[in-house]
This record gives C-alpha cells, sequence and structure tokens, in this order.
C-alpha cells in the first residue's frame, strides 16, 4: 500500500515522504498513530500544493534578504553611549540595541539574533558588523558609536 508519512517515521521516511508498506503495517500501525495518510490523489496534490508553497516562501525570504542587504550598504546607524572620565563606556552597546537604532532611525527591522556579534561593543568608534540575514545573503551594518 502507498502512503505518504505525516510525521518522521524511524527507519521509514521522514515527514511527506511517499512509501510503499505492507497492508497490516498502514492499517494496524501508522494509520492508527496518525504517521501516515493512504496517497491518493487528493493527497498527492496536497503535498504538492505544500511544497509549492515552502518554494514560495524560500524565494520571497531570498528577495527579502537580497534587499535588506543593499539598504544596509548605504546606512549608517548612530548609537550614543554614556561615558565616565577615561572615555570607556558604561555598559556596552549590545545587539538588541543596534536593532533598535536601526529600525527608528532607517526603519530596517532585523532580528537581533541574526546580529553577529562575538561580544558586544565597549569602546567609541566606527564598526562594521556582520548580519547574517539569509544563509547565502550576508549583510553589513555600518556602526558609530559615539559619546551622548
Amino acid at each position: 500500500m502507498k502512503v505518504v508519512l505525516l510525521a518522521d517515521v524511524p527507519s521509514q521516511g521522514k515527514k511527506g515522504a511517499l512509501i510503499e508498506v505492507s497492508d497490516g503495517y498502514a492499517r494496524n500501525y501508522l494509520f492508527p498513530k496518525k504517521l501516515a495518510q493512504k496517497a491518493d490523489a487528493k493527497v498527492l496534490n496536497d503535498i504538492a500544493g505544500q511544497e509549492q508553497a515552502r518554494l514560495h516562501r524560500i524565494e520571497v525570504e531570498k528577495a527579502t534578504a537580497a534587499e535588506i542587504s543593499e539598504k544596509l550598504k548605504s546606512v549608517v546607524v548612530k548609537v550614543t553611549a554614556a561615558a565616565g572620565d577615561n572615555g570607556k563606556l558604561y555598559g556596552a552597546v549590545t545587539s538588541k540595541e543596534i536593532a533598535a537604532a536601526l529600525e527608528s532611525q532607517h526603519a530596517i527591522t532585523i532580528d537581533k539574533r541574526k546580529i553577529d556579534m562575538p561580544e558586544p561593543i565597549k569602546a567609541f568608534g566606527t564598526y562594521e558588523i556582520p548580519v547574517k540575514l539569509y544563509p547565502e545573503i550576508p549583510g553589513t551594518i555600518n556602526l558609530v558609536v559615539k559619546e551622548g
């Protein structure tokens, strides 16, 4: 019997896979546990539609990431921070502050987890901070930390 897996099944396949199993295995194990569904035309069309929707969503995400990457090239984000007598910052500039400044100054929304900072910035100056917009589409934020 041909079935479509609704969840990952060990030693059978991943979710969405079309596999051939014995009738008893399908009726007694896969169907009662809602791990599979009999493969008919409607189910196969649904799977094809879901795959097309997934591919379309990936294309839209790539296009959005490329657009944001282009915008970031011409943008300079300015962050002001308080400093002590010796010129060192109180605290540090974090990815959360950079994401908030980018959104407020240039209306570009980036998740703070995508900003790749190994450690917070603790000094004034100009920085180029890499951003992981999409796996093969990197970006760079030009950041100026000044005394405020």
